[in-house]
């Protein structure tokens, strides 16, 4: 049995981290053993008998007071700067990374792929493609975390979070649920699969219906096509080319359409009225799903560039 003091580096980020953790641990260990070390020999120098010169001795009092203070200021804004770096580097995913959604429920991890192949506790990924998942919950604060890629974020229910990684090896990699969630916490496990872009091409191929198509269905379902396309008699905002641009509002403000907007737009209606609209749209609360919220996400993507037939 072998044993390993770190987990598989599997990431473009995971060997930066590491080097981050070990280069923390590395400066914490040398102020601790040189302080140790120091009253270590305080003590046995000046112990109660001990034939000791105690006089009080001449420093260079001004330099001294200097380098303790600029030393240390110098050595922790390069710890500032490598871990802000990193930091920022995660919260921005590449503009052309895979999209993959991430719904978590206890116990489990459900995973929806944009062509329409959907798992549960899996999720398969390219080699050397930057991976951004989009991720929510169904019930109580969840935490996505894949050791072998040094990611891990937390799960909210009522909004997204988002991280990305970028696979460097192939092979099969741990999937946890880092954040207590209830009695079969320790159950909420599961896999990661890196694998060549042209199996998981032929992987995806195998798949279910795709998100966009399923949210395009439950939005004439739920008769939003009745307000919102061209030429409806209702005086609703128009939903094309609606994903990604910048909304005013009624109250001055001005936000971006972007999944949570989506999202609290469907559940809470009236928090976000936009300008030169009236507030008539009901709560769709209890109403649809998370699942089902993320498909009509996707559906509003699609329509970007593309308007949706006018309504019937």
């Amino acid at each position: 049995m072998s044993f390993r003091l770190w987990p598989e580096d599997a990431s473009a980020a995971a060997r930066q981290i590491d080097a981050l953790c070990i280069f923390l641990t590395a400066v914490s260990a040398f102020f601790v053993a040189v302080i140790a070390l120091a009253i270590v020999y305080f003590c046995a120098k000046y112990r109660a008998g001990s034939v000791a010169d105690r006089a009080p001795l001449a420093f260079p009092v001004m330099r001294l007071e200097i380098a303790w203070t600029v030393f240390p200021l110098l050595l922790t804004m390069v710890m500032f700067g490598w871990g802000a770096t990193l930091y920022f580097d995660l919260q921005r995913p590449p503009a052309d990374a895979l999209e993959i959604v991430v719904v978590g429920k206890q116990w489990m991890w459900k995973v929806q792929h944009a062509p329409g192949a959907r798992e549960i506790n899996e999720l398969h990924v390219p080699l050397g493609r930057a991976v951004k998942l989009t991720m929510t919950s169904q019930d109580v604060i969840h935490s996505f975390y894949i050791p072998a890629f040094r990611v891990k974020q937390d799960v909210v229910p009522g909004r997204y979070t988002t991280e990305w990684f970028k696979p460097t090896r192939l092979g099969t990699y741990h999937l946890f649920c880092a954040e207590f969630c209830g009695t079969a916490h320790s159950q909420m496990i599961g896999r990661v699969v890196v694998m060549e872009p042209a199996d998981y091409a032929s992987w995806l191929s195998g798949g279910g219906e795709a998100p966009a198509v399923a949210g395009e269905r439950l939005y004439n379902s739920l008769g939003c096509a009745s307000c919102h396309n061209p030429g409806s008699p209702v005086h609703s905002p128009p939903l094309a080319g609606l994903f990604g641009r910048k909304v005013q509002l009624r109250d001055g403000r001005i936000v971006t359409a972007d999944e949570g907007y989506i999202r609290n737009s469907l559940v809470n209606p009236q928090a976000d009225i936009v300008a030169g609209y009236e507030p008539m749209m009901p709560t769709f609360q209890n109403v649809v799903n998370e699942e089902q919220i993320l498909q009509l996400i996707a559906y509003m993507k699609s329509l970007v560039g593309k308007p949706p037939e006018p309504a019937k």
